[in-house]
């Protein structure tokens, strides 16, 4: 008798998770102001903890190619990110600098984040929660 509300509990908790809903999301991405034709428009959609220090937690690309394209992180789970993207025009798949450390790439990211200094996760973060995203990052 004493194993009875144990058990009913152990139900209770079981289906209350199973009713969870582990939804993703889709983030469509508009890319505006490529400058130039070839290589790849790279867009690397990053947490707290991989912005600026790994490849991120997921990405995507097209073709580089003058005005605009549209790309998309399909079935990303809510939560806090933020986008780098850049013009990776000799295909190396990194950021290209000059001798005095300014980037030779055209990049941009989420949040209207200007271009001076190095970008900051809390500048460039935006919420995914209960519904798809569509954002605009210009180069």
């Amino acid at each position: 008798m004493k194993s009875f509300p144990l058990v009913f509990v152990f139900i209770l908790v079981t289906s209350l998770t199973r009713s969870q809903d582990l939804s993703a999301y889709d983030i469509h991405l508009t890319v505006e102001n490529i400058q130039a034709e070839g290589g790849k428009i790279l867009a690397v959609l990053h947490n707290a903890e991989t912005f600026m220090q790994s490849e991120g937690v997921g990405y995507v690309y097209a073709e580089g190619k003058p005005g605009s394209l549209d790309l998309n992180f399909k079935d990303v789970v809510p939560g806090t990110y933020a986008i780098l993207v850049m013009h990776d025009v000799n295909d190396n798949y990194q950021m290209d600098f000059d001798e005095r450390g300014i980037p030779k790439e055209s990049f941009g990211m989420s949040g209207g984040v200007g271009h001076m200094g190095p970008p900051s996760f809390y500048q460039a973060k935006f919420e995914l929660s209960d519904k798809d995203l569509a954002m605009t990052i210009k180069l």
